[in-house]
């Protein structure tokens, strides 16, 4: 059967897996303060626990997007699938904080390959004039993965167990990688894809190669690079905001805000309904900008972090909240503009290295931002009690607005507005 736009069926594809990717990692947070008391684990010790996650997310990424170059991506992702499900269902025989940040470590290593995987798919199916919108809408996949984490693991926690609520979310993983094993292929093997839509991927490729072979490039070919600082710095100072909405904010309304479980089920998600909203206006913002102000693409990408960085001033400000309206509130326009920052950086990736070097390049660039995020969490687990979660917070919305000026400076330096073509 011929399906016309088939690529936007792909990112679609990619989107669920992102979901329940994401769906996976962020049961611990909404299982943390029942994990607290039955496991009778420490704010150090959970930090210790989501510190296990982060660092081996962040020695996999690299690896994880240079498998996923290598083996190809339909065999990769869902091998990289099975191994985060069947990681995730393991934390259901916990008994201690030990054992839990053994198993986090598995899954992290494991989930480590979503993001350079939908980026790959996104380098492989789309000209570069429509990438940010499709990255939006991929990216919407993992604040949607972390909207529905709440009211999900809550109620299966509540009417099952904490144990059964790490089974679920684990178990989906395995039907989502089956799912892709069957339907996925590359462009010039899809047999759905017609003739035109092969011909306009297969025609901007060509564009962007200039008719030359791209070959796989070392790891350390990229770390020297100009264009890998450029990203890699405003994505270890944006990912903080992004792991402490994922792994710290149900303990925060938790202990400093009074939510019981049933709370954080009810509205615990509402940040991650509106980091979806971001991402998906990221991924227009782009165009918009370019149709608006005559911007080249790189620049669009650019004036939009601007824009997410100077809207994260808002959770900075949530000690300042009174009620719990706000506290949601605040954190909701902290999503919102995280997304739109996370689509755009991810797609200068795409936009800045060549198609066969997109996964390991965005793996690089992933790896530099949860190095970031994994030493925020620790900062927290060490100070959340003697200073306090409100001057941490604080800080996410100044690392955004540095990143977002270091970004502007090192593409006018370098040149980069101009290195991508506006295809």
């Amino acid at each position: 059967m011929i399906v016309r736009g088939l690529r936007w069926y792909i990112v679609a594809l990619v989107s669920c897996g992102t979901i329940l990717n994401y769906l996976a990692r962020n049961s611990l947070g909404v299982l943390a303060p029942t994990l607290k008391t039955t496991l009778h684990i420490t704010t150090q010790q959970y930090s210790y626990i989501v510190g296990a996650f982060q660092g081996a997310y962040t020695l996999m990424q690299p690896v994880c997007g240079g498998l996923i170059d290598y083996i190809g991506l339909r065999f990769g992702f869902a091998l990289f699938a099975v191994g985060w499900s069947v990681a995730n269902m393991l934390h259901a025989v916990a008994a201690s904080w030990l054992a839990l940040a053994v198993f986090r470590a598995l899954l992290g290593a494991t989930e480590a390959a979503a993001i350079p995987a939908g980026m790959k798919a996104i380098a492989s199916w789309f000209p570069r004039r429509e990438r940010s919108i499709a990255t939006g809408y991929f990216n919407a996949g993992t604040s949607f993965g972390a909207l529905l984490a709440p009211p999900l693991v809550g109620f299966v926690s509540l009417y099952f167990s904490w144990r059964a609520a790490f089974v679920v979310t684990g178990g989906l993983g395995l039907i989502w990688a089956a799912v892709w094993l069957w339907l996925y292929r590359s462009p010039s093997q899809h047999p759905a894809i017609t003739t035109a839509e092969r011909d306009m991927i297969a025609a901007d490729r060509n564009l962007r190669q200039n008719g030359a072979p791209v070959s796989p490039m070392r790891p350390g070919v990229i770390l020297r690079s100009s264009r890998f600082w450029t990203l890699a710095v405003p994505r270890f100072l944006a990912e903080p905001a992004w792991q402490t909405f994922s792994f710290w904010i149900p303990l925060y309304l938790s202990t400093e805000r009074g939510f019981d479980i049933k709370s954080i089920a009810l509205f615990a998600w509402l940040p991650f309904l509106a980091a979806d909203l971001g991402g998906i206006l990221g991924g227009y913002l782009s165009p918009f900008f370019m149709r608006a102000f005559g911007l080249s693409l790189v620049s669009s990408r650019v004036l939009g972090i601007f824009l997410g960085a100077i809207c994260m001033i808002a959770p900075g400000s949530v000690m300042f909240a009174h009620g719990h309206v706000a506290v949601i509130a605040l954190f909701s326009i902290g999503g919102f503009a995280h997304q739109i920052i996370s689509v755009l950086i991810n797609t200068l990736t795409a936009d800045l290295f060549p198609e066969e070097q997109v996964g390991l390049a965005n793996g690089l660039v992933g790896q530099a931002g949860w190095l970031g995020g994994l030493i925020f969490s620790l900062a927290i687990g060490q100070l959340a009690e003697t200073v306090g979660y409100g001057p941490l917070f604080a800080c996410l919305s100044l690392f955004d607005l540095v990143g977002a000026v270091y970004l502007f400076l090192m593409v006018r330096h370098y040149g980069l507005a101009s290195s991508a073509k506006d295809s």
